[in-house]
């Protein structure tokens, strides 16, 4: 990566939400903040721009002061509606990306998969363990949107299906599974609170 490269962090905050009754996940109270600050603290921390990705509260999202961009086919994709539509926005460049709702993630993991992704010539830097993938922790090229609206043309929508098919390396994050903990009910969001 030349010193020209930019890096856009993107911080995916535009599903549904369905197993939290509907509410938008990023703006939920977690240890006395919304969930997406721990984002925002940690990709901006790293990115040359940091951008929010919201189909819903668009305006509370923009509070924040940082971008706002919703997905371009309207319809609640999934993340990989976010991704593209962070891809046509950054227009060139690296994205990092993260969803809104892994609050124990640090710049230092981010940067880890920046690394990774540079050290390997890869157009994927993908997060994973022993066991999975974490296809919504990683870092990409954004010369991977032809690809991406191809993939999402077709009806496709599984993230780890698409993922693999690029030019992938795995960055390794064995023996740190606390960060990869998030939030996807309002159970599991009481029983961390607690923690």
């Amino acid at each position: 990566m030349d010193a020209q490269t930019k890096v856009t962090g993107v911080i995916l905050a535009g599903g549904l939400a369905r197993r939290m009754s509907g509410q938008d996940k990023g703006l939920v109270d977690f240890k006395g903040k919304p969930l997406i600050n721990y984002a925002i603290a940690a990709i901006s921390e790293i990115a040359d721009v940091t951008i929010i990705n919201a189909n819903r509260n668009i305006k509370q999202y923009q509070e924040y002061g940082f971008p706002v961009i919703s997905d371009l086919t309207g319809n609640f994709d999934g993340p990989l509606a976010g991704i593209l539509a962070a891809m046509a926005y950054a227009k060139n460049g690296i994205l990092l990306i993260m969803p809104c709702d892994m609050p124990f993630v640090k710049a230092q993991h981010i940067k880890k998969l920046l690394n990774a992704l540079v050290e390997n010539d890869a157009d994927v830097a993908v997060a994973c363990d022993s066991n999975r993938l974490y296809p919504v922790f990683l870092a990409i090229n954004t010369a991977l949107l032809p690809s991406l609206q191809a993939y999402l043309g077709s009806g496709y929508r599984k993230v780890e299906t698409w993922l693999v098919q690029q030019k992938l390396v795995r960055v390794d994050f064995n023996g740190e599974a606390e960060i990869f903990i998030n939030i996807n009910s309002m159970t599991e969001l009481m029983v961390m609170r607690e923690d």
